[in-house]
């Protein structure tokens, strides 16, 4: 299936598609794309934000300053964690009787990031043109809902079973 579509579904029943996803097989460089599509996005929601930080501050940095900074720590910091966060919350799931592998809890952690990040495009949309407030707060607790209940609910597919 295609991933906007796969994203859709995800909002619906995020088990349905991680059980689809750990299905297709044990696929590295499927779960690297992932990672990285979400990190793209994630980072592409910043431009509004780093866009109003620079015409709205008086000194500091400059847009292509703060723009190859974030650009850094999307795609070469923030996927190091996040191979580091899925190797901590699959070591958390075997205390509770997982039975899943390491690439299960990274597949169920880069798949949940990726579908969330429609929440994180419209937070950096929200915080680019509105600014702090209570609008952006409410997409951030939307987004952390959305991103957590995706995780929970892939991280316990994936370790469901032996992979």
């Amino acid at each position: 299936m295609p991933v906007t579509t796969d994203i859709v579904a995800t909002y619906r029943s995020p088990r349905t598609v991680m059980r689809r996803l750990l299905d297709a097989g044990r696929r590295e460089d499927r779960a690297l794309a992932i990672l990285m599509g979400g990190c793209l996005l994630a980072f592409v929601g910043r431009w509004p934000a780093l866009q109003r930080a620079a015409t709205l501050g008086e000194e500091g940095p400059s847009f292509e300053a703060m723009m190859a900074g974030a650009l850094f720590a999307w795609l070469f910091v923030a996927p190091l964690l996040f191979y580091l966060l899925a190797a901590i919350s699959h070591l958390v799931a075997r205390l509770f009787g997982g039975q899943g592998s390491y690439f299960g809890a990274r597949l169920a952690l880069f798949w949940s990031f990726l579908a969330a990040a429609p929440l994180l495009l419209l937070y950096g949309l929200v915080e680019g043109f509105v600014g702090p407030g209570p609008g952006l707060q409410a997409v951030g607790v939307l987004w952390l809902i959305a991103f957590g209940w995706f995780w929970f609910a892939s991280l316990r597919e994936a370790e469901r079973t032996q992979a």
